[in-house]
């Protein structure tokens, strides 16, 4: 969230502005693309179990929608922001022109703490949500899905919200819906494995063995739990995750160096993704600071949590063996970190690339939903792989070709196909 001196949103302008001047954009593209097309500021109030009333505060923004609708997450956090909001929908436009998908950029979010809410109350939120926003959303408009402390139970009520004010079925309005329900099966694991397949191919091009690497995770939701599955399954060993205790209200490290077995992790971790602490010391994990995911001697780093964790603070702890980063959360590297990764030689797989899989999947969902036909697991997961990996290629060899940085190419590869989009439409 957008906390003390950091915005994330003048982060992803900055990062936009630097990339423009590469491409040689003209003032009004910039001006274009470096805010968001419609941005909406609402109130949901609603009555809380004890009978009081509460307001809670909403924001929607759809940042460009001239490749298709514009598709994001909706989060629930107690810090959310609308510079938040406007920066994912930003890296939402890029995420979706990288893997070369027909969908723009949105993002949305709700200043509220599920933790302290009951089901009802936060059925009550997610309907109010989808009545704020009802005339400016849908399945050829804008397609939201799960963000940060949102599931796939938020979606369903917001799409039976959708289909009361319309009067009509509409599966495809929302995706990461639950399977049975209009999900589509393969949705799950789609972040975090889209995650592992763009990191199979980098150490590939690094001539590196993945069954001979060591990894450490920053937090463990539903993303980083899945990377952490497929990693393992490859024949990575992962020593090392990070979780917040809500408890506590900090996070935890824990360490196992002789390699964490997913399943056993997972039996000790609840719905929100935080491990139990007393289990864990139970079962030899070494309980260490929240920080001290990224101090460790692996060769991979997987920052899986939220913005700004990678920074001019903490990049300086990062061992000499790290060869890779990659950002499976959004915009968890900030520029000053960027330039010390570039200055060591660590090899980044940049957010918006490494972490499409989740809005290529829901691509998959919202495809199957508006033709009514639904693909095997194996069927979308080869899709998503395929689709990952052809975007890691590109973007890996305009890096190689153009001796840049891979946020850079993979920047310039999306703005350009942005920017294209935007002037053959006759907004520029």
């Amino acid at each position: 969230m957008a906390t003390g001196s950091f915005n994330p949103f003048q982060m992803a302008q900055q990062q936009f502005d630097a990339v423009a001047e590469k491409l040689g954009l003209d003032q009004a593209t910039c001006d274009l693309l470096r805010q968001p097309n419609r941005e909406i500021h609402f109130n949901i109030p609603i009555r809380m179990d004890d009978g009081t009333y509460k307001v809670f505060r909403g924001f929607r923004c759809q940042h460009n929608d001239a490749r298709g609708p514009a598709k994001g997450g909706i989060r629930f956090h107690p810090h959310e922001t609308i510079d938040t909001v406007r920066a994912l929908s930003m890296w939402m436009t890029w995420k979706t022109a990288v893997v070369d998908i027909p969908l723009g950029g949105g993002k949305g979010g709700v200043i509220c703490d599920p933790h302290n809410l009951s089901m009802r109350e936060q059925e009550q939120v997610c309907r109010g949500y989808v009545r704020a926003i009802a005339p400016l959303v849908g399945p050829l408009q804008d397609v939201p899905a799960p963000d940060v402390l949102t599931t796939g139970q938020h979606m369903i009520w917001m799409l039976d919200e959708y289909e009361k004010i319309t009067g009509m079925k509409q599966p495809g309005f929302i995706t990461g819906k639950p399977v049975g329900s209009g999900g589509s099966l393969g949705r799950k694991e789609a972040t975090g494995f889209g995650v592992i397949y763009t990191l199979r191919e980098a150490l590939k091009d690094l001539n590196i063995d993945i069954t001979k690497t060591t990894a450490s995770f920053q937090g463990f939701g539903n993303v980083s739990q899945h990377a952490l599955k497929l990693y393992t399954e490859l024949g990575g060993r992962a020593i090392c995750v990070s979780c917040w205790d809500h408890h506590e209200q900090k996070s935890f490290t824990y360490k196992k160096a002789s390699g964490i077995s997913f399943d056993e992790i997972m039996s000790i971790t609840n719905n929100f993704g935080e491990i139990d602490r007393e289990k864990a010391s139970g079962l030899g994990y070494e309980i260490l600071p929240g920080g001290a995911w990224i101090e460790q001697e692996v060769d991979i780093l997987v920052p899986a949590a939220l913005e700004n964790q990678v920074n001019a603070e903490t990049a300086p702890k990062i061992a000499k063996t790290v060869k890779v980063v990659a950002e499976a959360a959004n915009g968890p590297t900030t520029p000053e970190a960027d330039a010390m990764f570039k200055e060591r030689g660590i090899m980044v797989i940049p957010d918006f690339l490494a972490n499409a899989g989740g809005v290529t999947c829901s691509y998959f969902e919202q495809v199957q939903c508006n033709m009514n036909y639904f693909w095997s697991k194996e069927e979308v997961l080869e899709k998503l792989d395929r689709k990952m990996t052809e975007a890691y290629r590109a973007v890996a060899d305009l890096a190689k070709s153009r001796n840049v940085y891979m946020r850079d190419a993979a920047y310039m590869i999306s703005i350009a196909r942005v920017a294209e989009a935007c002037k053959m439409r006759g907004w520029i």
